[in-house]
This record gives structure tokens, C-alpha cells and sequence, in this order.
């Protein structure tokens, strides 16, 4: 590609912020994250998707989605963020949130802590741990895990990483009717609501969960 011509990848990107209300500066970071994930994919396989379109759909707009649902809030813990998603276009879109990036993976962790360092958020650290080993007992106001388990299975591993009044705020695809029912004891339901990704033609819903009073 010449220098001098537009980056293909920030027409649908600046559609996509523009449709899911967002400051249409968050495309120089988000597009910086991107070219790093699609440098270290080359070797280390951090990510099935490769085609850099479907990265800016299934991988950036895909996290943003849930953006506004995480405005307000002071910490969040990404469990099982992988490359981190959701966790790090959730930070480059709220500076004011601090994100713990949750990872067993040595691989995937020493891509995060690059991710961190190059593109400068200061409100993202990287914790290398599995998510039920990790030793912050109540000190996050929310948990999230995009693709690491059911919801009963993300409240085993992360459940005591909430603050009393903490929610987990689940990605999903079609809506978990049997992973809600199944919800442990001690936990509900306190919405469920879909989500529009644009670009993405399949179904997308927010599930919240808090403690029972």
C-alpha cells in the first residue's frame, strides 16, 4: 500500500465508532493495537480470526459494543482475555477505567504486556494467573469474559473478584436461556440485553448478573 492512501481497514472502523456513538479518535489506537496483534499473530497464533476486515468487525467493534455498558464504572477485570478482548479497546475507549487483562497464556501475556507498554495505557496491567487463582479477593466493581465459559462456570472462576454490588457482564451470542437457569445459588439475573455490533449479521446479547440481596 502507498504511504499516502487511506488505510482500508479505518473506513468500516470510523462507520463502526460512528454507529456505536464513539469518539471517532479512538481509531488511531485501536488501529495501532490492531497492526501489533496482526504483527505477533504471525508467529505466535494469538487469534483464529487473520483477516484484518473481519479483525476490525469480530475483534474491534465486536469489544466496543459493550462500551457504553462499562462507562462509569472505576475497575473492570477481563477473565481469559486472550489477546485481549475485550478488555483492551474497552480501555483505549475509557481512560478513566482501570482494566486488569486476565491471563494464564505465557505467550498471550507477554503479547499484552507489549500491547500495554507500545500503546501507552496507563489504566491496563496485565495479571499472568488463571482467573480463580487470581488474588484479589472483592476489588472489582465488574468482571467480563467474552469467550472463556458459561456463566456459571465464569462466576466459579471469577465470582470472588467482585466487590459487594460488582455485576458480571457477559458476552454472548444468542441469549443463554439454560446458562441463566442454571445460574448458582446466590446469583440473578438482572438484565439481558442484545447488543448491536456493526458490520456483524449474528446475534449479540449483554448478560448481567449480580449477587442476590
Amino acid at each position: 500500500m502507498n504511504p499516502s492512501d487511506p488505510d482500508p481497514l479505518r473506513v468500516p472502523l470510523d462507520a463502526g465508532l460512528a454507529e456505536l456513538g464513539l469518539d471517532p479518535a479512538l481509531a488511531e489506537p485501536l488501529l495501532a493495537y490492531l497492526a501489533l496483534l496482526q504483527r505477533w499473530n504471525a508467529t505466535y497464533n494469538l487469534t483464529a480470526i487473520r483477516e484484518p476486515q473481519a479483525m476490525v468487525t469480530l475483534h474491534l467493534l465486536d469489544s466496543l459494543a459493550m462500551a457504553p455498558h462499562v462507562a462509569g464504572l472505576a475497575n473492570l477485570a477481563d477473565l481469559g482475555t486472550g489477546p485481549g478482548l475485550p478488555g483492551i479497546p474497552l480501555a483505549i475507549a475509557h481512560p478513566g477505567l482501570q482494566v486488569t487483562l486476565v491471563e494464564s497464556n505465557g505467550k498471550k501475556a507477554r503479547f499484552l504486556r507489549e500491547a500495554v507498554r507500545s500503546l501507552g495505557l496507563a489504566n491496563a496491567r496485565v495479571a499472568e494467573a488463571r482467573a480463580e487463582a487470581l488474588d484479589e479477593p472483592g476489588a472489582y466493581a465488574a468482571i467480563t469474559a467474552r469467550a472463556l465459559a458459561t456463566l456459571p462456570g465464569i462466576l466459579a472462576v471469577g465470582g470472588h473478584l467482585l466487590a459487594p454490588g460488582g455485576r458480571l457482564l457477559a458476552m454472548k451470542g444468542a441469549h443463554p436461556d439454560a446458562e441463566i437457569a442454571a445460574l448458582p445459588a446466590g446469583w440473578r439475573l438482572e438484565s439481558s440485553q442484545p447488543l448491536a455490533v456493526p458490520g456483524l449479521d449474528a446475534e449479540r446479547h449483554l448478560v448481567v448478573v449480580a449477587r442476590e440481596a
